[in-house]
């Protein structure tokens, strides 16, 4: 074996680049971050060569002259400076390794100059050797990148084709449009533009601009605020009847930064269970902010790996505000300026907004502008002294006109309810209609109603299920079915809800056990959505007018009338225009 002896400058910084630099996306993330980081309004991004020359510019603070050298070199940095700031990290970079990463790998010029002066610095960089002599610029920094991994011939053969790599580069840029609308962008490939962005610090707005105006028409609004703990989450959903094939649309970001956190997707995901089908996911831009003491993004180089102090306040707090946007309930933001004047509540009709049961207490006020008015923290604490300590949460109902009769125009095949709007025509399964409101009913519902059956069918059940079934019996009571069993694999129904009584309760059961598969998580849940199912009126079954008046206007005081319990979507709309436009007539 060789004896040992001390890598050179260059080595060392060639193997650190393998962390940092994985492939070119790698080179414009931290490029493009430290544009952000540098308080720039306007970054632009070129991509020439397959790739491997990327032109950064952006019109920030520009580096100082006497920190430039600094800047190529290891561990550099101007954003932490004490083992403290580790713990308080309000930029997107902190490690100081990029740039020494990336002139270790590639030719990079840098122009730059700050407001302080006149001129300029343009330095060059190749081998990991740096040059620099003054120039004439704009205030700004311009990073330009020829040949990267011109000396790593090893790591060029595992790039993939240069619109694979260009694909990623792109999906980059988008994620960190998202992350900073207030921040023009603008990527060009070859000297085309493929993305740009406005920058009026509206989410919305680049949303539209980074995809279209399709998926903006199909989101909620997701804002929830938490003083106490100095949490707040804020961004966009969409409704799920809107869904993709993959979680590729997951746009997630702590303290705007873009990261993959499991614990961020799973409180997605839980959010949106029985709302869609299995294999679609949603498209969610959420950013959630917290104090940088009570997240660790120094986990793994990329800063895309993250740890929280309180995992399952996370959980709750992101999983809540989801649910509450998906309901129409978001937060109002209060006055800054101007006296607020007292609300006059009718006979104390203070109605407490129920939230899902979870393990955190938040202190903040949902409003549903169609339903409710705002109410203020000082309002809130004058009625506190009058109410339980518990309540917390407070929404004011507000009188509304009786909502006028649907135009039901038909039944189409016995199965879909026609409704004339004034912007379009609906399309409403009936069946799904009808199991969405009757699972949200039964959800709702603290003592469901029962039918007792004065005769029933002995059911044969395997083994295992009749284990299954004597383990969680106290579950099928709470939801309405009375079960003995008389032999150790037979039993009967001595009761079952009564929106159900007429139907077989074998079937009932086998729909059940189908539904579980071997797998008891969320029973409860199944044995709503069993139970809904049966309970609604069926496709093919025909209807009276009135009899689909009640269904739609059950439907339409949902909290989720997007899909039923399955995942299918209930409604399906079509424009007005749309149709006119079809038969070539103005609208």
């Amino acid at each position: 074996m060789a004896r040992i002896k001390q890598l050179s400058k260059h080595l060392i910084n060639q193997i650190a680049a393998g962390e940092v630099i994985e492939r070119p996306a790698s080179v414009v993330k931290e490029l493009v971050e430290n544009s952000i980081d540098a308080g720039s309004t306007k970054v632009s991004i070129e991509i020439n060569n397959e790739c491997r020359d990327i032109r950064v510019a952006d019109n920030g603070c520009g580096i100082h002259p006497d920190d430039i050298m600094l800047a190529f070199s290891k561990h550099a940095t101007s954003k932490i400076a004490t083992d403290e700031d580790l713990f308080d990290i309000h930029t997107l970079g902190f490690r100081g390794e990029a740039l020494s990463s990336i002139i270790s790998i590639s030719k990079l010029t840098c122009t730059t100059r700050t407001k302080e002066f006149e001129t300029g610095t343009r330095v060059k960089c190749e081998n990991s050797e740096v040059k620099y002599a003054e120039t004439g610029c704009a205030i700004g920094t311009i990073m330009d990148i020829k040949d990267l991994f011109y000396n790593l011939p090893a790591r060029l053969k595992f790039l993939k084709s240069s619109n694979t790599e260009f694909s990623y580069i792109q999906e980059l840029v988008q994620s960190i449009a998202l992350a900073h609308p207030e921040c023009s962008l603008e990527l060009k490939k070859n000297g085309k533009t493929v993305l740009k962005t406005s920058g009026q610090n509206n989410l919305l707005q680049t949303i539209k601009e980074v995809y279209s105006a399709d998926v903006i028409s199909n989101l909620k609004e997701v804002l929830k605020t938490d003083n106490l703990s100095g949490l707040k989450i804020s961004g966009y959903v969409s409704t799920p009847n809107y869904t993709r094939s993959s979680k590729k649309s997951y746009h997630i970001y702590i303290n705007s930064r873009t990261v993959k956190c499991p614990i961020f997707q799973k409180s997605i995901d839980t959010a949106y269970k029985s709302l869609i089908a299995s294999g679609k996911y949603p498209f969610v831009v959420l950013n959630l902010e917290l104090p940088p003491s009570d997240v660790d993004v120094n986990v793994h180089p990329t800063k895309k790996e993250v740890r929280y102090k309180n995992t399952n306040q996370i959980f709750n707090f992101i999983y809540s505000a989801i649910h509450a946007g998906l309901s129409n309930f978001v937060e109002r933001q209060q006055p800054t300026q101007g006296p607020i004047e007292p609300v006059q509540f009718a006979n104390n009709n203070i109605v407490d907004f129920v939230q899902p049961k979870l393990e955190q207490s938040e202190e903040i006020i949902f409003d549903k502008p169609d339903d409710t008015i705002y109410v203020t923290d000082k309002q809130i604490a004058k009625m506190s002294e009058e109410t339980p300590a518990a309540q917390k949460q407070f929404f004011v109902p507000v009188e509304k006109e009786t909502e006028p009769e649907e135009n039901i125009i038909g039944q189409y095949k016995n199965t879909y309810i026609l409704v004339e709007k004034e912007d379009g025509l609906e399309i409403v399964d009936q069946h799904i209609a009808e199991e969405r409101y009757i699972y949200e009913k039964l959800m709702s519902e603290k003592n469901i109603v029962s039918q007792m059956l004065f005769v029933s069918d002995v059911i044969e059940v395997s083994s295992s299920e009749a284990e299954l079934i004597k383990e969680n019996i106290d579950k099928f009571e709470k939801f309405g079915f009375g079960i003995e069993f008389l032999k150790e694999n037979e039993l009967i129904f001595k009761k079952v809800p009564q929106m159900i009584a007429k139907v077989n309760p074998q079937e009932i059961l086998a729909d059940i056990l189908e539904n579980i598969d071997g797998n008891i998580d969320r029973l409860e849940e199944k044995i709503l959505i069993t139970t809904s199912c049966k309970a609604s009126v069926k496709a093919g079954q025909k209807l009276s007018t009135w009899q689909m008046q009640e269904i739609i206007k059950k439907w339409r005081t949902t909290k989720m009338p997007y899909t039923c319990p399955h995942g299918r979507p209930v409604v399906k709309f079509f424009p007005h225009k749309e149709i006119a436009a079809f038969f070539q007539r103005n609208a």
